[in-house]
């Protein structure tokens, strides 16, 4: 049943290769990442692949509150500062407080005898990836005078860069006797 459910997942993802628009970080590639959490979970990936995607989340919905706020032309002070600190605090406390963030059984050794957390990892350097390729797609697309390569590339190019991670982490820390 989860090779049924993964392969309908994937065949989804995939058809969002070929549609025709594509919007800013939008409601797709935020649902897209919402899916990736959630079948990874449902299927057993280790956290610090699960975290990839939650990051991915939180900085797709970061970004789609800051599109928003500036459609709809709300400003106040520290407006960034808010937003990006809400959607980390409203994940990772509830995280943290229902025992799957800080579990020192899932954490990895780091320099000097210093422990993280793979789920903590997964979303920072999700958070970052994300970011990256949002960011990446824009200065292609300003060099293209202002037009995607291709449709839809606004959501394939930071969604690729999460699976890409994701099969690194894979074969990095398969096998890999680190978790103490």
């Amino acid at each position: 049943m989860k090779k049924i459910l993964l392969c309908i997942f994937s065949i989804v993802t995939m058809s969002l290769l070929f549609t025709q628009k594509a919007l800013a970080v939008c409601p797709i590639c935020t649902i897209t990442v919402a899916g990736g959490v959630g079948f990874s979970r449902w299927l057993g990936i280790d956290d610090m692949i699960t975290g990839l995607w939650v990051g991915g989340l939180i900085v797709s919905l970061i970004i789609w509150t800051e599109d928003w706020f500036n459609k709809k032309n709300i400003q106040f002070k520290m407006r960034v500062v808010v937003v990006i600190l809400g959607y980390y605090l409203f994940t990772i406390i509830p995280l943290y407080f229902t025992g799957i963030l800080g579990n020192h059984q899932n954490s990895l050794l780091c320099f000097c005898n210093f422990h993280i957390d793979k789920l903590l990892l997964g979303i920072i350097v999700g958070s970052f990836g994300f970011w990256f390729g949002a960011s990446l797609y824009n200065s292609l697309k300003e060099k293209n005078n202002n037009r995607a390569y291709f449709p839809y590339q606004k959501v394939v190019m930071p969604i690729l860069l999460l699976l890409v991670l994701s099969v690194i982490f894979y074969f990095w820390f398969n096998g890999q006797k680190w978790l103490l």
